[in-house]
This record gives C-alpha cells, sequence and structure tokens, in this order.
C-alpha cells in the first residue's frame, strides 16, 4: 500500500469515527433530560425484588449524579448503534467482494439484533430472578440496600455477557463460512461446549445456580441454532 493510500484510508476513518462519535453525542444530549428516569427504569428490577419500603444507596457525594448520565450514555450508544455499524460498513464495503457483501450486510444486522435480545433477556428474565433469590436467601437482620453505582456496574457486566452469548450463532456461521471448522466438527465437540457453557456460566455470572444455569442454557441453545444456521446457509466448504 503506497503512502498516498494510507493516508487517504486514514482519512476515511477519522471521518467515519468522527461521524460515529456525532451520533452518539447527539443520542446522549436528547437522552440527558431523561436520565433519571433511565436509571429508574433499569433499577426496577432490584428494587421490585426488595421488601416493601426497600431502597437503594448512593455512597459517594457525585454518585447520584453521574450515575443516571452513564446510563444515558449507554442508552445513547445503544440508540445511535445501527448508525455506528453503518458508519464501520461504509468504511470496510470498498475492500470487500460482492458476495463478503451479501454476507456481512445479514450478519451485522443479526449481530445487533442477538446483543439486543440477550440484554432485553437479562432485564426481563435473568435480572428478577437473580435478585429475587439474593434478596430471599439474605441472613436474617441484613438490610439489603445496593449502592446505585456498583448496581450499574454489576448491570452493565450482565449486559455485556448475556449479549456476547447471544452472538454465539453469528460467530458459529462465520467459522463455519471460513472454512475453519466444519458442521461435522461442530456436532463432534458438542459435549465439551456444553461443558464450557456451564464453566462460562460459572465464571461470568455471580455464585448462584440461578444465573449460571440462565447463562449456560441459552449459551448451548444458541450454539445448536448456530449449527442449524450453518446447515442452512450451505457453505461450500463443508
Amino acid at each position: 500500500m503506497s503512502t498516498q493510500n494510507l493516508i487517504e484510508h486514514l482519512v476515511e476513518l477519522r471521518a467515519r469515527l468522527l461521524h460515529a462519535v456525532i451520533a452518539v453525542l447527539l443520542a446522549f444530549v436528547c437522552l440527558m433530560p431523561w436520565a433519571g428516569d433511565l436509571y429508574a427504569w433499569l433499577a426496577q428490577p432490584m428494587l421490585a425484588a426488595l421488601p416493601r419500603g426497600g431502597q437503594m444507596i448512593a455512597t459517594d457525594v457525585t454518585t447520584p449524579f453521574f450515575v443516571p448520565l452513564k446510563v444515558a450514555m449507554m442508552a445513547a450508544f445503544l440508540l445511535a448503534l445501527p448508525y455506528v455499524l453503518y458508519q464501520v460498513w461504509r468504511f470496510v464495503a470498498p475492500g470487500l467482494y460482492v458476495h463478503e457483501k451479501r454476507l456481512i450486510l445479514p450478519l451485522v444486522a443479526a449481530s445487533t439484533l442477538l446483543f439486543f435480545s440477550g440484554m432485553a433477556f437479562a432485564y426481563f428474565v435473568v435480572f428478577p430472578l437473580v435478585f429475587g433469590f439474593i434478596n430471599a436467601t439474605a441472613p436474617e437482620g441484613v438490610a439489603v440496600m445496593t449502592d446505585i453505582d456498583k448496581y450499574l456496574s454489576f448491570v452493565l457486566g450482565m449486559f455485556v455477557a448475556f449479549g456476547m452469548t447471544f452472538e454465539v450463532p453469528v460467530a458459529v456461521v462465520v467459522l463455519v463460512r471460513m472454512g475453519m471448522v466444519s458442521v461435522q466438527k461442530l456436532r463432534e465437540i458438542r459435549p465439551y461446549v456444553i461443558v464450557g457453557a456451564f464453566v462460562a456460566g460459572a465464571i461470568f455470572t455471580p455464585p448462584d445456580v440461578v444465573s449460571q444455569f440462565l447463562l449456560a442454557m441459552p449459551l448451548w441453545l444458541l450454539y445448536e441454532a448456530g449449527i442449524v444456521a450453518a446447515v442452512w446457509l450451505k457453505p461450500k466448504s463443508v
């Protein structure tokens, strides 16, 4: 690659990054007035699991101000994510073959949808069960009052864990289409994948059986879904 081409690519990359950052910042500015409402919505699973009159606490002076802003920034990024991915697509598309473009666009759309689905699964299914279990098993005389900043960190970690878990079908399809592994091999290693799913559940979730099981089972089922999708796409290398 010549120096001129390299400079052109860097200029193009800068433009795409600038567009993506501006989109996120605009979404953040629009969501700022509702930062408190967004945090209240995010905290609802924990508040619903607390005994009547239970509440969350803030141990730092600035936490009540900054935590809702962090939530608004997270929501802004998710809101702008389709446009951010579009900018990524605009940057890499000129270097792709026609058949690669046909494959990447559906994969990007599927990845976005699956990541959001993983977050939704964590919020609507996992959080109520986990928080209910944790609060129900608290020792007598212990008042559960979670710090809002630590709660946000926990929630973000769970969102990432379940969002990435739901990306398994895309990863399986990509590996098969690239010829790195065959569908037959994926079927053969199924027992190891199941064990690995429960190990991952133990590592990336709180130390309770409920959350570990709720991460491991979708991971396994999504692996099976990835195999089905890979067969349906009929890659030439398999």
